[in-house]
């Protein structure tokens, strides 16, 4: 058996034992960050986060909390769905915070017109007037239910007169108006004055543009209001815009 000159493996131990020094300083260094995530005032859930210098990822939670280890130097993104992704260099005063407050921004997007086809057919199930799979008729609906399922001479008379096309608006109206029921349920008019930044006789239109959002809609069907508030605040900085545009 070949033995290794002592210079040789004298190095070699000198190499091991500084490369452990260097690993070890590392590790010392780091630090795990608690950090609370926002916009607007709400917390935010979901929003992804990680340190480009470890590739270590994590995402904040219900309350908008997460915790993530890394070090001075270090390179956090922040970034989520309809969010402006954040780049933040970790430093002192970082490491040093109990809790670092973390400000997301909406990404802007731009508005486009909407056209509203009128002729477009209108059902429960569309409109999401069905709820847990059971069929519930509102009474705008067992009109039309009654006027379309007929047969023979009286389905006809119908279609020519125009009466179903009259109960599917009605339907749709109907709907409409329950969605506003809710709105003005969740959100006082402070809310929409002092939050959101609406004038006051602008209020109902805003409404009515807002039941046009079937991200909006659905959220608010689903009753969850943290997604409805989030969603409003979006709506209420482009419907402000289209007040402005009109001034």
């Amino acid at each position: 058996m070949k033995l290794l000159p002592v210079k040789t493996n004298s190095t070699f131990i000198l190499f091991v034992i500084l490369l452990s020094q260097v690993v070890l300083g590392q590790s010392i260094d780091s630090k795990k960050i608690y950090g609370k995530i926002s916009f607007d005032s709400l917390v935010v859930e979901g929003v992804n986060v990680i340190n480009l210098m470890t590739e270590s990822v994590t995402s904040s939670d219900k309350e908008g909390l997460f915790f993530l280890s890394a070090k001075e130097g270090d390179v956090l993104v922040f970034s989520a769905v309809n969010l402006v992704t954040l780049r933040k260099r970790v430093d002192k005063q970082v490491l040093s915070s109990s809790v670092v407050q973390i400000k997301m921004a909406s990404e802007s997007i731009d508005l486009k017109e909407v056209v509203i086809d009128e002729s477009s057919q209108i059902s429960a199930e569309n409109l999401g007037i069905v709820p847990f799979g059971q069929k519930k008729y509102s009474p705008a609906e067992r009109k039309l239910f009654t006027a379309t399922s007929g047969e023979g001479i009286d389905g006809l008379l119908n279609a020519i007169s125009g009466r179903k096309a009259m109960l599917k608006k009605e339907v749709a109206i109907e709907y409409k108006e329950q969605m506003l029921v809710k709105l003005d349920y969740l959100f006082t008019p402070d809310y929409y004055t002092g939050t959101l930044k609406i004038p006051e006789e602008y209020i109902r239109g805003f409404q009515y543009y807002c039941v046009e959002d079937n991200d909006l809609v659905g959220s608010i069907n689903s009753r969850n209001k943290t997604l409805s508030q989030f969603l409003i605040i979006i709506l209420a900085k482009k419907y402000n815009k289209i007040i402005a545009n009109e001034k």
